[in-house]
């Protein structure tokens, strides 16, 4: 198993389940992420998708292990998956929150940019060492959250940011204790699963569509919604 998934009142739960190797990413957990984000985006009784993962880290980043003998073509193969895996968590029409605990290196950044905003605890910190591995990964969702300077300064220096800075440049939104999270996450997901569905779904399609539109197009995106949301006889004001 690299992947827990579950789902219990409308909460489904996307669990990287490799504490052996710290979570690190291989195509095995690339294919079950794109499993589990698919039946997650499918399954309309969910409300709302957490991503979290077993052990003290959160995610190690690529399987070095696994990639030692690959051939090119391998290569290209297991870095398409992991890009499938991220854009399906992406994807997700509901909201996504990713819950990171301790380090997030490489895939692991990802992981967390993919979902609609980070919780951490303080122990957590993240780190993109791909350049300086040799590779090249990491460079697309990291710097639309905190501008290329500072994504190039941890690309191009290992720098590691922890949990406070990456609240104030924008890549987490809350930091929690662990002594009070599991209390926290079910109080906001509670929130989240009494909203009605369908305006979650559609806000957060327009704000994902309105953020690389121009103001027109963006207001355009929203107006979209809004029109959808009429038609379909859900509007606030006929609950």
């Amino acid at each position: 198993m690299t992947l827990a998934y579950s789902v219990r009142e409308g909460i489904a739960r996307i669990v990287l389940d490799r504490p052996e190797a710290r979570n690190a990413v291989n195509l095995a957990l690339c294919d079950a992420l794109i499993e589990a984000a698919t039946r997650a985006a499918a399954d309309e009784s969910v409300r709302v998708v957490l991503v979290r993962a077993n052990g003290p880290a959160f995610c190690a980043g690529a399987d070095l292990k696994e990639r030692q003998g690959m051939s090119e073509a391998q290569v290209r193969e297991r870095r398409s998956r992991a890009f499938a895996a991220y854009a399906a968590l992406e994807a997700l029409p509901m909201p996504s929150i990713a819950v990171v605990h301790g380090p997030a290196v490489g895939s692991g950044c990802e992981i967390a940019a993919a979902c609609d905003f980070v919780v951490a605890t303080p122990e957590a910190s993240f780190r993109t060492p791909e350049a300086l591995r040799g590779t090249v990964g990491a460079t697309q969702r990291l710097p639309r959250v905190l501008g290329k300077r500072l994504a190039k300064d941890m690309m191009f220096t290992g720098r590691t940011l922890g949990a406070q800075e990456a609240c104030e440049a924008g890549l987490v939104t809350r930091i929690i204790s662990s002594e009070k999270l599991e209390a926290f996450l079910q109080q906001m997901v509670s929130v989240i699963a009494k909203a009605p569905p369908q305006a979650l779904r559609l806000a957060k399609r327009a704000i994902d569509r309105g953020v690389e539109l121009d103001p027109k197009g963006a207001l355009a995106a929203e107006l979209e919604a809004i029109e959808e949301q009429l038609a379909s006889g859900q509007w606030m004001g006929n609950r």
